[in-house]
């Protein structure tokens, strides 16, 4: 049997200014380095043998706090594009409630909701590629890495802990729990709160723990 962890970048700068972050590489916060260390106390028990990670330095900040926090900071990791957060296109960078003014809601809604439906491409000085992705297009290119890459360790019998982002951590989970468009929409994943999967040689579910991160400790 294998074990599977996943775990969401903590907060990053852009989150707490609620602006669309996409591909942009913000840091953490410091809440947000908190929010790891917290979810890397939740897994101090594992044996953790590898670990993936995005280009972002958000996740891979969050990465190598918790492995620090577990006292497993020597373990080999492997960083890759497929792991992104969706790209935003043209909301790159703006405000979500500015957005939802001047687009309306409903619009906004179906961007960030949808499972299908890309952000504008339009080009911007954060987006001068002109890309933008839906859901559907995250899976597309987070879903054949982590079928060729991550899973078949894990059903060697491997620990291994993938920190991603919230929407190509959204794509893993519901092709493991076979969720259907409409569920996943609805399935939101906290920031830094490990998510353990313990699977067999057949890939088959065998246990599945979703962690809420304890409360922070006082100030003062």
């Amino acid at each position: 049997m294998g074990t599977l962890v996943l775990i969401r970048h903590g907060q990053s700068q852009w989150n707490l200014e609620n602006r669309f972050t996409g591909w942009v590489d913000v840091p953490l916060t410091e809440a947000g380095r908190e929010e790891a260390r917290r979810g890397g106390r939740l897994i101090r028990h594992l044996r953790v043998e590898c670990a993936f990670t995005s280009n972002l330095q958000r996740a891979q900040e969050t990465l190598r706090i918790v492995l620090s926090t577990i006292g497993q900071p020597e373990v080999p990791t492997e960083s890759d594009a497929a792991l992104n957060e969706r790209h935003y296109g043209a909301l790159q960078g703006l405000d979500k409630a500015e957005t939802a003014k001047r687009f309306g809601a409903e619009q906004v809604k179906l961007w960030r909701r949808s499972y299908d439906i890309a952000p504008p491409k339009d080009r911007t000085a954060l987006n001068p590629e002109g890309l933008s992705e839906s859901l559907k297009d995250t899976a597309a290119r987070t879903l054949p890495y982590f079928h060729a890459k991550i899973m078949p360790l894990v059903r060697r019998g491997q620990t291994v802990l993938v920190a991603a982002h919230g929407n190509s951590l959204r794509a893993i989970v519901m092709a493991l729990d076979q969720l259907t468009e409409a569920q996943v929409l609805e399935l939101n994943l906290a920031t830094g709160a490990p998510i353990i999967y313990e699977i067999d040689e057949q890939g088959n579910i065998l246990k599945k723990t979703v962690h809420e991160l304890p409360p922070s400790p006082p100030i003062g």
